[in-house]
């Protein structure tokens, strides 16, 4: 009885109903979509990131993270590769011997991340294979050329590119290689220096037999990330080799997405607070224009906490139907900038790019940002109401009628 009494008052005075479900309606739809933009650039930068080179986690020898160089590798042999195949919850793992080469063609020359890559479980774990615009994925040998130095160096499928550098224990390395295939990365610091070789082959070119770098892990479950770690580390119990997640890989970037979205939340309680202090004069109004019809109740025998609990109904039914109004309004937005996400040119372009991350700005339709939003008014309805309860519980009657 209390629920139906609620709904039919709220619609007895129904300009007010719909200023104040209008004001909740632009505080969800603004809050939802900047969450959810803020949310899905940052899923898409650090996925970008994740899934493209770094990956979820990597074994390495220890030091090398700190030198990046060739000489702190490790050996990839049996044992290793038996330990990882052991550890639940492991899809998959790929084994890469990175290092620097002066790429040249012509006389054009640039340097260039070689990374030697086992070309199936590569493929199996990035989807490398996908990035090929021109050519074919490691037929028959070969480099592959990530776009931006292909376009530098003036190369094309079929021709020729020399690296020279300096391999395992200060041995020459030098090699010259067809271009099998041009590949396309959306980071931009991955589509200017990076050159893909058969694992093998570039263990042969830096005379590094049977060694690498890092192995990159692929979870099944990334949220179980920590107890896959912790597992491979007591699979290897090794002094010599780490085991890296990439919150440790790329600290800079998870600081920046933990800085931004402290800033969001500070603006979203700027919203909700001016929001709420307007639902909360709305709320003393209703009360003091509706002194005489509480008196009444009273009068006829409502007690003091039904009557509380008749105007929290009233209240959370006119959040909701804001709410409900302010996600409905907000989907359409969110879902157009989830498949057609902002793309930015010039400084904002450049900034990204110091990421090294693709320069657009996608959002992301996960209901637990339209939930939570909902939790939020609900919560914050529930706090404002708590002064007009208090004042009704020591409402008069009497007095109350006759004014």
């Amino acid at each position: 009885m209390l629920l139906r009494l609620a709904y039919r008052n709220i619609w007895r005075n129904r300009r007010r109903t719909l200023i104040t479900a209008a004001s909740i309606l632009f505080a969800v739809f603004f809050a939802v979509a900047m969450r959810s933009i803020q949310v899905g650039a940052w899923q898409r930068m650090v996925d970008s990131v994740v899934h493209f080179y770094f990956g979820y986690a990597q074994v390495q020898a220890a030091g090398y993270w700190e030198e990046r160089s060739i000489e702190q590798s490790l050996l990839y042999d049996e044992t290793l590769q038996g330990r990882l195949s052991e550890i639940a919850g492991l899809r998959g793992f790929t084994p890469r011997l990175e290092s620097f080469a002066l790429a040249a063609h012509r006389d054009q020359s640039r340097g260039a991340l070689v990374i030697g890559i086992d070309p199936a479980t590569e493929d199996a774990l990035t989807n490398l294979s996908a990035r090929v615009t021109s050519g074919t994925y490691f037929s028959g040998g070969g480099v592959l050329l990530s776009a931006g130095l292909a376009d530098y160096l003036d190369l094309h499928v079929g021709d020729t590119a020399v690296f020279i550098s300096q391999g395992y224990h200060g041995t020459n390395a030098a090699g010259k290689y067809p271009i099998t295939g041009i590949l396309t990365f959306p980071t931009p610091d991955l589509n200017k220096q990076i050159a893909f070789l058969p694992l093998d082959e570039a263990q042969w070119f830096y005379a590094a037999e049977q060694r690498v770098t890092s192995v990159v892990l692929d979870p099944e479950d990334p949220d179980e990330l920590s107890d896959v770690v912790a597992a491979v580390r007591q699979a290897i119990s090794d002094d010599q080799i780490v085991v890296r997640d990439y919150q440790e890989l790329i600290p800079g970037l998870l600081e920046a997405k933990a800085f931004d979205e402290a800033g969001g939340i500070v603006i979203l309680m700027i919203l909700y607070a001016i929001i709420g202090f307007g639902i909360f004069g709305t709320v003393l109004m209703m009360i003091k224009e509706r002194e005489y019809e509480f008196g009444i109740l009273k009068a006829i025998g409502m007690k003091s906490h039904q009557l509380q609990l008749m105007l929290w109904l009233e209240t959370v039914i006119l959040a909701m139907i804001g709410c409900a109004a302010g996600m409905v309004v907000a989907f359409p937005l969110v879902y157009y900038l989830q498949e057609h996400p902002i793309r930015f040119t010039g400084e904002m372009a450049e900034a990204y790019e110091k990421f090294g991350v693709e320069a657009i700005m996608p959002a992301t339709v996960d209901p637990s940002i339209f939930l939570n939003q909902a939790a939020v008014v609900v919560v914050m309805i529930t706090i404002m109401t708590l002064y007009p309860l208090w004042k009704i519980r020591g409402l008069n009657a009497v007095q109350a009628m006759r004014d």
